[in-house]
């Protein structure tokens, strides 16, 4: 029967538990004295839904505390061990496919490096596939209990009805890769677990503002610095976090090719592979046979002294350039969005920040107007390069809260558009 905001039984039931269960995820262990306030829920309320949840293994006692003059209250948190999610990160370098519990702690991995011109999309789904096996059987895990897998790619992804998450990945190759449907094609899952899949830099972006630099902040920039470039935006308008497409900013004239076919972007000059490239034609030998990854710690290496060896001064002038290129490129977004935070995350961002973070805010805040440039703080993101599938396994997560702690029938079975609010409740209050 629904209401007259229509709204059923049923859905407040779910809504009920969706907040019970999220404020102990993220203020837990708490006391059912201390949930009421939080929630919004009577005292009788809390108290049926944390029976539902304790009955259906999704909450558990965590200790006591002592109240005023009364018996002590039993603190409640949510189980880590009542479901589990995978991360998927498919990046420029590897993929990388993470099991997780409840609590996002990290149970197993594995990572398929790729080599130049390997974006094939059998590869991709290839490896995405024997990754989750991988991961499920080294911790002996039973793919019932996912809750789902959350997939970060590069490129813009779109989310159709008929073939569901469709990839537009121009810098690698990918023109409308149905990627879901391709999964789900090849998937040796049960039919209930659902696949989530989104742009990478926005995962990262989920992960740090749900658990990293992001924190407590309504305005806020998280930028992924790997082989490309790219950036998540948060404001109050868009509280779950959009990608948007930083690296293919113009920032010169009939500049350097960047790999999308476009003059002058961003991304031509500041990501690790337009780098690594620039030092190649001023001379600079990275190591022979090198992934990315390797030859811009060689880089970063030569260009500062030893005892027994003198700085490359090759490397050290496109680093420099392109810590300034890559402050000019954050003034823009400083300019658009007026953020509070700006955080650089991403292999070759953290990398190249234990050295450049003070030039880059230098340049950042020259070309930047000086109003908003006073107002924000630019940093390093604090979760480190697994952050992408953090963000991505958070999808998953994200949706089994909107549904207030129960799982999809089916995985065809559409998202319950709660789900994104889910996403906004990212930091305790």
């Amino acid at each position: 029967m629904a209401g007259r905001n229509g709204r059923t039984v049923r859905d407040l039931r779910r809504g009920n538990r969706t907040a019970v269960l999220q404020r102990l995820y993220f203020d837990g262990p708490l006391s059912r004295f201390e949930l009421g306030p939080v929630t919004g829920l009577s005292s009788g309320s809390v108290s049926n839904v944390v029976a539902d949840l304790v009955a259906d293994g999704l909450v558990e006692e965590a200790g006591s505390v002592d109240s005023d003059g009364g018996r002590p209250r039993t603190l409640l948190r949510v189980s880590p061990h009542s479901g589990q999610m995978i991360g998927v990160d498919v990046g420029e370098t590897r993929v990388r496919v993470e099991l997780f519990d409840l609590a996002l702690t990290e149970l197993a991995r594995t990572e398929r490096p790729l080599t130049q011109q390997a974006y094939d999309v059998d590869v991709i789904v290839g490896h995405i596939r024997d990754g989750i096996a991988e991961v499920l059987e080294a911790e002996g895990a039973s793919p019932e209990r996912l809750l789902g897998v959350g997939v970060g790619v590069p490129g813009i992804v779109e989310h159709t009805t008929d073939l569901g998450a469709v990839v537009h990945g121009q810098t690698i190759g990918w023109d409308a890769v149905p990627l879901e449907r391709l999964l789900r094609s090849t998937s040796r899952l049960p039919d209930t677990v659902r696949y989530f899949i989104d742009n990478g830099a926005k995962t990262l972006g989920q992960a740090e503002m749900w658990f990293g630099g992001g924190r407590g902040a309504r305005n806020a920039v998280v930028v992924l610095f790997g082989s490309g470039v790219g950036a998540c935006l948060v404001t109050p308008e868009v509280e779950h976090g959009r990608a948007v497409e930083w690296g293919h900013l113009t920032v010169r004239v009939r500049g350097r090719r960047c790999r999308c076919g476009a003059p002058g972007c961003l991304e031509a000059y500041a990501g690790a592979e337009s780098l690594l490239a620039r030092w190649r034609e001023e001379g600079g030998r990275p190591p022979e046979g090198a992934d990315e990854e390797t030859a811009l710690t060689a880089m970063l290496a030569a260009a500062y002294p030893t005892e027994d060896r003198d700085p490359d001064p090759v490397a050290l002038a496109v680093l420099e350039e392109t810590a300034e290129y890559l402050g000019a490129g954050l003034s823009d977004l400083i300019n658009l969005f007026q953020p509070e935070r700006i955080l650089i995350g991403g292999w070759a961002g953290l990398q190249l920040g234990t050295r450049f973070l003070p030039a880059v805010r230098r340049h950042a805040s020259t070309y930047a107007l000086r109003y908003p440039a006073d107002k924000v703080s630019i940093d390093l993101g604090r979760l480190g390069p697994d952050a992408v599938t953090v963000g991505a396994a958070i999808l998953p997560l994200a949706d089994f809260f909107a549904r207030g702690g129960r799982r999809a029938e089916r995985a065809t079975e559409d998202r319950h558009p709660a789900w994104r609010a889910a996403l906004e409740e990212r930091t305790p209050r």
